[in-house]
């Protein structure tokens, strides 16, 4: 069993500005993670760009440089391996956090590869690894996907994006000229007005033109292995399908939040209840950063707007460890 001052639970963008703020500070730390460093980065779609431009990501002092004004996912994961590597960070990666006791003054963590005391914990666990689900029938099918990678398995394929922001757009353009038969279900009447400025014109342009197929105010009703049935303005259609790719979004991982007794506010946005200046939650010493700050609005934090909760929760955390 090993004991540290602080335990961040959450290898992305800002749990490594929270190790570098705790760096700086002297404090003994260590970066649980239960997969790859900047997980959730690495889940991106291949050929993915940044809304944000490089120096936006940046964190630690370190400069990143990309090639164009928006970074990409590879320039990203190259970036934030340089970070790791230049402050020399303190990090276990699979380390998979199961569950969180008070003992006395400290907090027991329990993980997939044993138990860690500490006196203070940061929680910055993002939200892109959890996915929002359908709630259809045929929902668990393996050929309906959450997470999109590559272009190459849909090619030639009957494919169905639900969506209509960032990552929908951008799957249906990117499989459409890779190959694939693309159709897009919509909730509203309307590609989302915040899309990508160099996105937005260009699947309005396919949709115009009849090469993306597009049912506006239309809900997925259920998928089979063969098809599936959409819920149109026009009433009920079947349409033949081979993938479904579920663009919808993502949540913070509240199965992690209950298990570690962190308290949801249910009536605001399902945020995990914290201090709106110190971050602490309210058990004494464990605080949240990052993008989950904002609970289910996901389109309200990123990364530029949280890189400061680092220096904010170390600081004061500095004043309130005892061994600090």
């Amino acid at each position: 069993m090993k004991t540290h001052q602080l335990i961040i639970i959450g290898a992305g963008p800002i749990g490594l500005a929270c190790g570098i703020a705790a760096s700086k500070a002297g404090l003994d730390y260590v970066i649980l993670e239960k997969g790859v460093l900047v997980n959730s980065l690495y889940n991106f779609p291949e050929q993915m760009t940044f809304f944000s431009t490089s120096n936006l990501l940046e964190i630690g002092d370190v400069p990143f440089v990309s090639h164009s004004d928006k970074p990409t996912r590879k320039e990203a994961l190259e970036y934030y391996r340089r970070v790791h590597d230049s402050w020399k960070l303190n990090i276990k990666l699979y380390t998979a956090v199961k569950g969180m006791e008070k003992e006395n003054d400290e907090y027991r963590i329990k993980t997939s590869k044993g138990d860690f005391i500490t006196e203070a914990v940061i929680v910055s666990t993002g939200f892109y690894d959890t996915a929002r689900k359908l709630g259809v029938p045929g929902d668990d099918l393996p050929k309906v996907k959450h997470f999109y990678d590559s272009p190459h398995p849909y090619v030639n394929q009957n494919v169905l994006v639900i969506g209509a922001a960032n990552s929908a757009c951008d799957v249906a353009l990117e499989t459409y000229y890779k190959g694939a038969h693309v159709t897009m279900a919509i909730r509203g009447n309307e590609i989302y007005e915040k899309t990508k400025y160099w996105i937005k014109p260009n699947i309005e342009n396919r949709i115009k033109e009849g090469a993306i197929k597009a049912y506006f105010n239309t809900e997925v009703k259920e998928i089979t292995p063969t098809t599936v049935i959409l819920d149109t303005p026009d009433g009920e259609i079947e349409l033949e399908n081979d993938f479904v790719l579920a663009m919808i979004g993502y949540t913070p991982d509240y199965s992690l939040f209950e298990h570690l007794n962190l308290p949801i506010d249910e009536e605001h946005e399902k945020r995990p209840v914290h201090d709106s200046l110190t971050l602490e939650t309210p058990l004494k010493n464990v605080f949240v950063a990052g993008v989950i700050n904002a609970g289910m609005n996901t389109s309200k934090l990123y990364i530029e707007n949280t890189r400061d909760h680092a220096d904010k929760i170390v600081n004061e955390l500095k004043g309130k460890l005892v061994h600090a």
